[in-house]
């Protein structure tokens, strides 16, 4: 039998039904929906928020929280092993437990998860949570499977999908009959393999490859053109140098053509020679979930990727349908994700909020990190913009001196006309540290000799954004060390 749920209070069945206040379903409970509901219900609008999985999203439970934890003990493993001050403070190889170290991780999921997702779901008297599977039965109403059993209706006046994506497999023979891992079973496993074969070239399979060599894996990455193909072709070369040096294996302009499973090994064709492997990593991209909604019947397009397609203010063609965060064609970050929910949910209320991508910074977190924000060179020119660029190598920082860590660079793009800068690239320890600063150069719409001119104060690495500045006016290697 199917309940009916219109404009119904959050505290469910036996509550009398509110007059006059508007009704919005949100379909997920990741970075976005969460934006999007608690700024609904400041505004004075009820929710029911639909999840079918467990509360909380890619971020927390899968993805950003344990990646990074797990990259952190693979960084302090790697320091255990070695340092640029071994002839000074002795190194030993360290013992990895990983059944403790997945423990640890897993709890501190399950914590911020309840934190910052539960709890607060479960403390706000406007918000309805029904777990099961959403599916559109026309364009103002959803039709839910609970995971319970049984179904509900759920009539609204606005709608935000929310749905988030998952890890896409690219269309290798034998690759589904295998049991491959996708980063959520890399990140859930109690395994260090001896030998790990990675597919993809972007920031999970790197940042995942890294982590599994620096816990005691063999690892070989397998990069259908180079590593961050889509960024500037620098940064690819010099993670990968650093890789290399760490004895990550880096197979550039390779591609599985084939993928066979048996007596617990995995063989890849792939060039020459076969890549073989104890477990195999396919971390190749994300698919946006948008399948099994049934959006055509509320009148909601998607793109050849299968992305919601959505607009500046995250209406979709439906006009009062939006759509927010990995299952559109908005960049696949979680703060973009939570910016856009929390502007989607102004403009359902009856507000006016746009979503501003035109400065979007972005870290990858390998060591050195990558981070990047506005155009590249390559992307400014092809943009009508006549930019030049400048490559600072971090062997003329002082704080990368001191710390005997040289590897990477800061690159500056500028439009030549102006002066304004544009852009920036880096690969560099504490990258993610720093590229805010140049995010916000970059909306302040400053020169890069007005950048160049501001005070930054000595030994850290973001006095390489000033240094990278100056370089276009002046041999920085000529100047004293805190020459402003």
């Amino acid at each position: 039998m199917t309940q009916s749920i219109l404009n119904e209070p959050a505290c469910g069945d036996h509550c009398a039904p509110s007059v006059g206040v508007p009704h919005i379903a949100i379909i997920g409970s990741g970075g976005a929906a969460m934006a999007a509901a608690l700024k609904a219900t400041e505004r004075g609008v009820r929710v029911t928020l639909v999840e079918r999985g467990t509360i909380g999203g890619t971020c927390v439970n899968t993805g950003c929280v344990p990646s990074k934890i797990m990259i952190r003990a693979a960084h302090v493993a790697h320091l255990r092993r070695g340092s640029p001050f071994d002839g000074g403070i002795s190194a030993a190889p360290p013992a990895i437990d990983r059944d403790r170290l997945l423990a640890q991780q897993q709890a501190r999921v399950a914590d911020l998860r309840h934190a910052k997702y539960e709890r607060i779901l479960a403390g706000n008297p406007a918000i309805n949570v029904l777990h099961g599977e959403a599916q559109f039965k026309d364009e103002h109403s959803l039709i839910v499977r609970l995971n319970a059993g049984g179904e509900r209706m759920v009539a609204f006046d606005r709608c935000l999908i929310a749905t988030g994506a998952s890890p896409a497999m690219p269309p290798i023979p034998g690759l589904k009959e295998s049991p491959y891992w996708t980063s959520t079973d890399a990140l859930a496993s109690n395994a260090i393999p001896k030998r790990l074969a990675v597919i993809g070239s972007s920031a999970v399979a790197a940042e995942l490859a890294q982590a599994f060599a620096r816990l005691g894996s063999r690892v070989t990455i397998l990069a259908r053109h180079t590593l961050f193909s889509r960024h500037d072709p620098l940064i690819g070369e010099t993670v990968a140098a650093a890789f290399r040096e760490e004895g990550i294996r880096v197979l550039v302009h390779t591609q599985a053509s084939h993928v066979a499973y048996a007596n617990h090994e995995f063989v890849l064709t792939a060039g020459r020679e076969p890549v073989r492997a104890d477990k195999l990593l396919v971390a190749a991209g994300r698919t946006p979930n948008t399948h099994g909604l049934n959006l055509a019947a509320a009148g909601v397009g998607v793109n050849a990727q299968a992305a919601i397609v959505a607009d500046r203010a995250m209406r979709t063609g439906a006009p009062h349908i939006f759509a927010a965060g990995d299952c559109t064609d908005q960049p696949q970050l979680v703060y973009v994700a939570a910016a856009a929910g929390s502007r989607a949910a102004i403009n359902m209320t009856g507000g006016s909020g746009a979503l501003d991508l035109t400065v979007v910074p972005a870290v990858v977190f390998t060591e050195p990190q990558v981070a990047t924000v506005g155009y590249s060179e390559t992307a400014a020119r092809q943009s009508g913009i006549d930019a030049e660029s400048r490559v600072l190598t971090l062997d003329n920082v002082p704080r990368a001196l001191a710390n005997f860590d040289t590897r990477g660079f800061i690159k500056l793009v500028a439009d030549a006309a102006s002066g304004r800068l544009v852009g920036v690239q880096m690969v560099a320890r504490q990258a993610g540290e720093l590229i805010q600063t140049a995010a916000l150069a970059i909306r302040q719409r400053m020169t890069v000799s007005e950048l160049a001119d501001q005070l930054f104060p000595y030994l850290t690495m973001v006095e390489g954004l000033k240094l990278a500045a100056q370089t276009f006016s002046r041999d920085v290697t000529q100047l004293s060390c805190c020459a402003a």
